[in-house]
């Protein structure tokens, strides 16, 4: 027997029982093809239209409960519009099924085309969604790349120093100056020519030599070896402006925006030192200590001035060593939580005789603000390992109590107390 499924049906007839009664899904399938027989004709009889696959499976979906049934009947078609209908029609004439009375209502009539129109085109919508938010940018990211390389390609050796250039170098009036080789081809990348790189922190001859008849924008990075190194341009070339990179952040790093929004903002060379040089002035003062702790400090004066002297001996092996003063428990608790503090930081703090911070310095300017300093300082707390330089700018200047997070001194012989994090 011929019967097509439900998937190739032009209009499936959608319908609802109700039986006053118990009966199984046979029951109502049998009703359907008995009560519509000879009812519409042999062109429409249901048993014809089936074997001839005009009419599909007839499906019967039902649940029973307190004594009754009810359920559906779906019956799938290939007829056209007007004999469907009346096939579905039929379907409301039986009042029977089995013993037990019962009604048969259509519910609707679905036209699959329809269904299958609005699934291609909510499809279709998708597709050309993805068209366009996948397959069109990454075509334009693959000319991004393509015209990319091809400006990267460009970078080319310039001077006697064979310095990391831009093409245009030699016909620029203006010529950017950045720190490195990545710098450039960053500049490059983004359509910058007119771009050369130092190529280390020494100031290569080749760029003062350029900073003589070129207008040069120093582009450096917005840390403080971007600050070194605009100080040292300043003082053996003749650049014109400076700008620098956001705080953090290295030009190799920075988008396009961001290039052209620090080009914009570049200053003079003359303003750029003088703001560095108030920038120092300002790390400085902070280490420095009040009136009263200084008349606190004098009679301790008279005592750095004999250990100075007594360290610049210290080739000797005699010298003697100032025994070391110990620690309270509550200085030690002091410490601890200072070290928490600047754990992660990098920082340090400069303590007097009383635990006050006189100052706070990054640890990498801690060896040369401890050289700047004569007396009065107590303690040092810092983020870092204790090394034999710090050790030795300690007792240069007296220091009683040197704290670190670990040592690297080992056993040597020292009148600085030194301790770590796990001593505390």
């Amino acid at each position: 027997m011929a019967k097509i499924a439900q998937i190739s049906a032009k209009y499936i007839i959608h319908a609802e029982t109700s039986i006053e009664g118990v009966v199984d899904k046979p029951d109502v399938i049998g009703a359907v093809f008995g009560q519509t027989e000879g009812l519409l004709g042999s062109d429409l009889e249901l048993r014809e239209l089936q074997k001839s696959g005009r009419i599909g499976r007839i499906e019967v979906n039902s649940e029973t409960a307190n004594g009754k049934t009810k359920g559906s009947i779906i019956i799938p078609s290939s007829l056209d519009k007007a004999e469907t209908a009346i096939v579905a029609a039929s379907l409301e004439i039986i009042q029977r099924i089995g013993p037990c009375n019962s009604v048969i209502k259509v519910v609707k009539i679905e036209d699959i085309r329809i269904s299958k129109r609005k699934f291609l085109i909510d499809r279709a919508k998708q597709l050309l969604s993805t068209l366009m938010n996948d397959v069109l940018p990454d075509s334009q990211e693959l000319s991004d790349e393509v015209t990319s390389s091809v400006r990267v390609m460009e970078i080319t050796e310039y001077g006697k120093d064979r310095l990391p250039a831009g093409p245009t170098v030699e016909e620029s009036d203006e010529v950017i100056l950045v720190e490195g080789r990545a710098d450039v081809l960053n500049m490059l990348k983004h359509g910058f020519k007119n771009v050369i790189a130092m190529n280390g922190s020494k100031v290569p001859q080749t760029i003062i030599d350029l900073s003589k008849h070129k207008t040069i924008i120093a582009f450096v990075d917005g840390d403080r070896g971007g600050d070194l190194n605009v100080l040292e341009l300043t003082q053996v070339s003749e650049i014109d402006f400076v700008t620098k990179a956001p705080d953090g952040k290295e030009v190799e790093e920075l988008t396009k925006k961001e290039i052209h929004k620090a080009l914009r903002s570049k200053i003079s060379a003359e303003q750029a030192k003088l703001e560095l040089s108030e920038k120092r002035d300002k790390n400085l003062r902070t280490v420095k200590f009040s009136p009263r702790s200084q008349r606190d400090a004098r009679p301790q004066q008279r005592d750095t001035r004999s250990n100075q002297s007594r360290f610049q001996q210290r080739d000797s092996r005699s010298a003697p060593i100032k025994p070391k003063k110990s620690i309270s428990d509550d200085e030690k608790k002091k410490f601890s939580k200072m070290l928490e503090d600047l754990l992660g930081t990098r920082g340090a703090y400069i303590l007097d005789a009383k635990l006050n911070v006189l100052g706070k310095v990054p640890y990498t300017e801690l060896g040369s603000t401890m050289k700047s300093l004569t007396s009065g300082v107590y303690a040092v707390v810092f983020d870092g390992a204790i090394d034999k330089l710090i050790l030795q700018a300690a007792e240069r200047i007296n220091l009683t109590h040197l704290i670190g997070m670990s040592s690297k001194v080992g056993t040597i012989r020292s009148r600085v107390n030194v301790l770590t994090i796990d001593a505390l």
